[in-house]
């Protein structure tokens, strides 16, 4: 893993960068750049691990349905200013995965928003797009399942069979191969190992 290489190729395709040695020094500093705005939160260990809904929430509006399950919750963080989502996988190249069921999490991060934090560990670089690929599908969404009561065949192996389950929780793929049009967007690297 070579994080100055994957900074670099990130800032290249056009991804500001924030590097920060500590979760704390990340929650910090996102405090104190995000203030009395909405906010909206896609689901996230990391996010979770980092305890921005309570850090954020002294100074915002958050909306995050992992703390009020509901549809309601969901169409608010997809209307919320400023979205906070992490990454699957960061290949070193610097594109960014994300693998979701519902949808709402790689939405919130495409359209709409002033501002698209992604916030994630360094445990999430691969040297190359196929290694990212791969540890998106066959790494974090197979962890990502096992937090449901799913029957899908990758809780027995560890690994993505394209299933066609309908309690298939990896339904679409989003890389970003830069920020989007008239959206700012925003790289938090920590230097742990956070998420899944």
């Amino acid at each position: 893993m070579d994080i100055k290489k994957t900074i670099k190729n990130m800032e290249l395709r056009g991804f500001p960068v924030k590097f920060f040695a500590t979760g704390e020094e990340a929650a910090k500093y996102l405090c104190e750049e995000i203030k009395d705005t909405t906010v909206g939160i896609g689901g996230s260990k990391t996010a979770e691990q980092l305890g921005l809904f309570d850090k954020l929430s002294e100074n915002n509006t958050v909306y995050w349905h992992w703390r009020n399950p509901g549809h309601e919750t969901l169409i608010k963080e997809n209307e919320a200013a400023v979205f906070i989502s992490s990454a699957n996988a960061i290949a070193e190249t610097g594109e960014i995965l994300n693998i979701d069921g519902r949808g709402n999490r790689l939405a919130g991060q495409v359209f709409g928003k002033k501002k698209t934090y992604i916030v994630s560990g360094t445990n999430k670089i691969c040297p190359d797009f196929d290694s990212a690929l791969y540890r998106a599908r066959n790494v974090a969404a197979v962890e990502n399942v096992k937090r449901f009561p799913f029957d899908v065949p990758c809780k027995i192996d560890g690994k993505c069979h394209d299933c066609r389950s309908p309690q298939r929780a990896c339904n679409a793929l989003l890389v970003l191969w830069g920020p989007m049009m008239d959206m700012e967007m925003e790289i938090v690297l920590i230097d742990e190992e956070l998420g899944m």
